[in-house]
């Protein structure tokens, strides 16, 4: 599964968001980027999401394998040294 592509240099484009004002609040104290730390969040939401979405497709076919593998063992297993 590829990750999600992020480009620094990508275009930018301005939105709105809501937050709750004690996040923001410390968020600035404590000298985090809102922009950067959302575009972050949402970067790492999408890969979450990506993920979670490829299992659910490759269900049936992961737990046919495993199912494989419990059955006959690991393919060329007598080979490994360990």
């Amino acid at each position: 599964m590829q990750p999600a592509r992020r480009e620094s240099a990508a275009p930018k484009r301005a939105t709105n968001v809501s937050l709750s004002d004690p996040l923001i609040t410390e968020a600035k104290a404590l000298g985090i980027n809102l922009s950067q730390a959302a575009e972050n969040g949402i970067a790492q939401a999408i890969k979450d999401k990506k993920t979670e979405q490829w299992l659910a497709e490759n269900k049936a076919a992961l737990e046919s394998y495993n199912e494989y593998i419990k059955k006959h063992g690991l393919p060329l297993s007598q080979f490994r040294p360990f």
